[in-house]
């Protein structure tokens, strides 16, 4: 274990991986989980946003791993609804919450004192916490061990309720990744239908092309059920022309 600059820090820090569950002699580079943990109305300069960054692409790693290891006989796009859920800030800051983690991170008073931007900035620093465990080792070993608990139970609770797994972001990350472009949604209010879980059709589209339709009880439903369609569509014409 390397000596951290500020000792008193660093205890606080040991702190927190004993909450982890990780072991005392964890190969941590307590300078980049300091810097994780550290907010950039702090300084502009030295702060967690470059880490959070990395980490961004180690919580999705470390659930695509766990979803591919659980769920072997998934298609790709449960999974990626699925993930979309566990990796959203939503989640991220719940998590965040779980530990403490707020009581770990430098921040300004006028900063913590912004409840509006509570969820954004602790998934914002969970993510960096995970960059920095994920560089001291460059690997997961450091991550998925607290990690996968917590990814078991959403996990479960989202493939017990569809209408949990969200695909409209999957869709839109697909479309941001293929087309550099965001899918448009149409919506219509089915007024004289008597069943009310279809009041509302949507429509997705792709520049000119219709992707998917649905309808709901809501906007929101319509939409998630029009973006279930055509995300799938998208994804079954990927796996046949690969």
């Amino acid at each position: 274990m390397t000596t951290f600059r500020d000792p008193r820090r660093q205890k606080q820090l040991q702190k927190l991986l004993q909450k982890l569950g990780l072991p005392e002699d964890a190969p941590v580079q307590w300078a980049l989980l300091d810097l994780a943990l550290t907010h950039p109305s702090i300084s502009a300069e030295s702060n967690y946003e470059q880490l959070e960054f990395v980490g961004d692409s180690a919580v999705r790693l470390a659930t695509s791993e766990f979803l591919f290891e659980t769920y072997p006989d998934s298609l790709v796009g449960e999974f990626a609804a699925i993930r979309s859920v566990l990796v959203s800030d939503r989640i991220l800051a719940e998590l965040a919450r779980i530990y403490g983690l707020d009581r770990y991170l430098l921040i300004s008073s006028s900063a913590a004192g912004d409840p509006a931007g509570e969820t954004s900035r602790l998934a914002d620093a969970f993510e960096a916490m995970l960059g920095a465990l994920y560089l001291s080792t460059r690997t997961l070993q450091l991550v998925r061990p607290w990690l996968d608990p917590h990814l078991q139970k959403l996990a479960t609770e989202v493939r017990q309720d569809p209408a949990l797994q969200n695909y409209k972001d999957a869709l839109q990350e697909w479309t941001q990744a293929n087309y550099k472009i965001l899918p448009e949604y149409r919506l219509t209010e089915n007024i004289q239908v008597n069943d009310k879980t279809h009041r509302f059709t949507a429509q997705v589209w792709l520049q000119d092309r219709q992707l998917g339709q649905g309808k709901g009880r809501s906007k929101k439903a319509a939409e998630q059920a029009a973006a279930k369609q055509a995300f799938l569509a998208l994804i079954d014409n990927q796996s046949e022309t690969h």
